[in-house]
């Protein structure tokens, strides 16, 4: 397979950041599936730009952020670095990411040099073995009479070719009109091998996050998503905190849950878990979830 359309390689240059000044870098976006920036894009492409300006022996431990406005996927995107501090173990970076003329999104982002100290984890959950599971080319199509449009599921698929992403259950939309419990599990890796610079692994991991984590609030209320049209949405925040190295060219089991919904918001939680069974992330998000009004 060409380079040219490899779609890993493709999303590994949308990472790379073109440097325009000392803390000023620019990203393209990607055709996306709604029309706006996929959130997981811009925030990787953030940590990527915080991530430049810190010493390579300091790795991302947390990030904090919010999404202001809708992106546009035709314009670049430029991304302001704030160095607001520089200790002797923690690094903090702020990044404003602007759309003509208006801030679009805001991170805040931690690093640390390593360092030894307690250690405890939440136990791994119990999942099945990823090999096992169906990829999205072999499940979507199953759904394909849930959606109005006949071409979600090729979209769908084009938007995750590298990710190799596996729902243990069926997805909101498989099971519109039934309420389930509020959680969902998927497996993921990249569909292709990794450089071995650890910011690379923790950005794609952000990458990811945002493609699922608000799933488990669908689940609760019967709801398939904006793919079927029974609700319309977007981030508003997004948290992550790194605890353990990790690499996301291997199996990582993403355990989603909701426990509120309100307001016309819904907010996931998840932890992300090494396929040997250590925790490597904690992800908090809250998003916009409404019922479309009729008439």
């Amino acid at each position: 397979m060409s380079t040219a359309h490899d779609p890993l390689h493709d999303l590994l240059q949308l990472l790379d950041l073109e440097q325009i000044e000392r803390d000023i870098f620019r990203g393209t976006s990607r055709s996306a599936l709604v029309p706006r920036v996929f959130g997981g894009q811009v925030a990787a492409q953030a940590l990527v730009a915080a991530g430049r300006t810190v010493p390579a022996d300091r790795s991302a431990h947390s990030l904090h952020s919010y999404f202001l406005r809708a992106g546009d996927p035709g314009a670049p995107i430029v991304y302001s670095v704030d160095r607001i501090r520089d200790g002797r173990s923690f690094t903090t970076r702020r990044v404003v990411a602007v759309q003509h003329g208006q801030p679009i999104f805001h991170l805040s982002a931690s690093f640390q040099t390593y360092e030894a100290g307690l250690e405890h984890q939440a136990a791994m959950p119990a999942a099945p073995d990823p090999e096992t599971l169906p990829t999205a080319a072999e499940m979507l199509p199953r759904y394909a009479d849930r959606f109005s449009d006949p071409g979600v599921v090729d979209r769908l698929i084009e938007a995750r070719a590298a990710v190799d992403l596996r729902y243990v259950d069926a997805p909101p939309f498989g099971t519109v009109g039934e309420s389930r419990e509020p959680r969902s599990q998927v497996w993921f890796r990249t569909n292709g091998k990794l450089a071995d610079d650890p910011l690379l692994h923790v950005c794609m991991a952000t990458y990811v996050s945002d493609m699922t984590l608000l799933d488990s609030v669908l689940l609760a209320h019967g709801r398939g998503g904006w793919a079927v049209g029974d609700v319309v949405g977007a981030s508003l925040d997004h948290a992550m905190w790194f605890h353990r190295p990790f690499r996301a060219d291997e199996w990582l089991l993403y355990d989603q849950e909701s426990p509120s919904a309100s307001g016309g918001r819904g907010l996931g939680q998840a932890r992300i878990y090494t396929q040997d069974g250590r925790l490597a992330i904690t992800v908090i998000q809250e998003g916009v979830i409404r019922v479309p009004r009729k008439g």
